[in-house]
């Protein structure tokens, strides 16, 4: 994978962290949310940040496998 590639990879992984995380930290201090608007959006941020954490993973894991080729031979 370009180096290029892994680095919109982590960007957007990095991107999606933040948001869901200022998101979560928001909702946590608010009063006003249900309990099941809270929920369903706790999951979903759960779900979204471990998307997040998997990208970061699969963009490393690539750019190391490229710059080391297993012998084919």
């Amino acid at each position: 994978m370009a180096r290029r590639d892994v680095w919109w990879l982590r960007a957007a992984a990095v991107w999606t962290v933040v948001v869901w995380l200022t998101f979560v930290r928001n909702q946590l201090g608010d009063g006003t949310r249900s309990v099941g608007f809270k929920a369903v959006h706790f999951t979903l941020a759960a779900v979204s940040i471990a998307f997040g954490v998997v990208t970061w993973r699969v963009a490393t894991r690539n750019r190391r496998s490229s710059r080391h080729p297993v012998d084919a031979g």
